[in-house]
């Protein structure tokens, strides 16, 4: 049995840690709701409390962490609002009992009103300044958001494990083949789109609002693909909604960055892969016990229909126009 990837993790563990960096622990400990790695909340007996974040054993190389660190501080050092780990004796990817963490200044924050164009147009603002210090030069450790990486891998790794009821495989399989036959022509009709260096999983959980504005908590997934990767997820609703939304955001994108309105043909496609990805991530982690205990329905016969109904519709989605066409604002 596969010992589970945290069992080592104790809270003696975490706080010896951080002490062993400088910063005396308390003994206050919050763990923070993260499933993919563990992230706490430790208090200080000499200033503010600190959060910690224990990265997942095995997940990814060393050089691909201290990339993410790197552009974390390359974003601070351009006064971009995001929370960069802290460098301790000159490095931030830190080691201990054979764990890698970090650690970051605790920021709070609030949820943004997606629904509010004011916020949308100063979210565009934001990840446009982040676009368009991510295009100055590329990644050279972390992923490429692209169907094989984030659909066919998922895809064979789910069918390959048995995690797919035997009376479902069947009609799984032809759903997800010929819902990534529709990301490909997608992919195709947007043509060839540049890749910058992304957040990568820019939904409204990994930004926290302040009466300062954004700012950015976590780029664990920071990745390179294309722009409409950090805009597609703060669109919902349906089309006309969407519309609306994506006009406010791209009035405060386009003041930093210019955008591919060819991009547009990648939304629905990208919100595919999403869905593909997630599964296999569930599937991939579940001999973290954490995983079983959260999502006691991923597995069930319920769930996959649902998955099938899903990928189905994307097929729908994926062969509408794209949200406009033209200039960028004629509808």
């Amino acid at each position: 049995m596969t010992p589970a990837p945290y069992a080592q993790l104790t809270p003696d563990c975490i706080m010896d840690a951080v002490d062993a960096t400088g910063h005396r622990c308390d003994g206050r400990l919050l763990a923070l709701n993260s499933f993919e790695n563990r992230v706490y909340q430790v208090g200080q007996e000499d200033g503010p409390a600190l959060i910690a974040k224990f990265y997942r054993p095995g997940r990814w190389t060393t050089a691909a962490i201290e990339e993410e660190h790197a552009f974390a501080h390359e974003l601070a050092a351009a006064e971009i609002p995001v929370v960069a780990p802290l460098s301790i004796n000159g490095n931030t990817l830190l080691e201990h009992a054979d764990y890698r963490f970090a650690l970051f200044e605790r920021h709070g924050g609030r949820a943004p009103e997606l629904d509010d164009p004011a916020t949308l147009e100063w979210l565009g603002r934001f990840i446009g300044r982040i676009h368009a210090l991510g295009a100055a030069k590329p990644f050279q450790h972390r992923l490429t958001l692209d169907i094989a990486t984030w659909g066919e891998a998922p895809r064979d790794f789910l069918l390959a494990n048995n995690f797919i009821p035997q009376e479902l495989i069947a009609n799984y399989t032809a759903a997800v083949n010929a819902v990534l036959d529709g990301v490909r022509a997608a992919f195709e009709r947007a043509g060839k789109v540049s890749n910058i260096r992304l957040h990568g999983d820019c939904h409204p959980g990994n930004v926290l609002w302040t009466d300062a504005g954004p700012h950015f908590v976590d780029l664990d997934d920071c990745c390179t693909g294309p722009a409409i990767q950090d805009l597609w997820m703060l669109l919902g609703g349906d089309r006309d909604e969407m519309r609306r939304k994506l006009t406010d955001v791209l009035a405060g994108y386009e003041c930093f960055m210019e955008f591919d309105t060819r991009e547009l043909h990648l939304i629905e496609a990208l919100r595919t892969l999403r869905l593909i990805h997630y599964s296999a991530w569930l599937a991939r982690r579940w001999d973290d016990p954490a995983f079983p205990a959260a999502f006691p329905w991923f597995g069930t016969p319920h769930y996959w229909q649902e998955q099938i109904a899903m990928l189905s519709d994307q097929i729908t989605r994926m062969a509408e126009p794209p949200l406009w066409s033209g200039n960028f604002g004629n509808f």
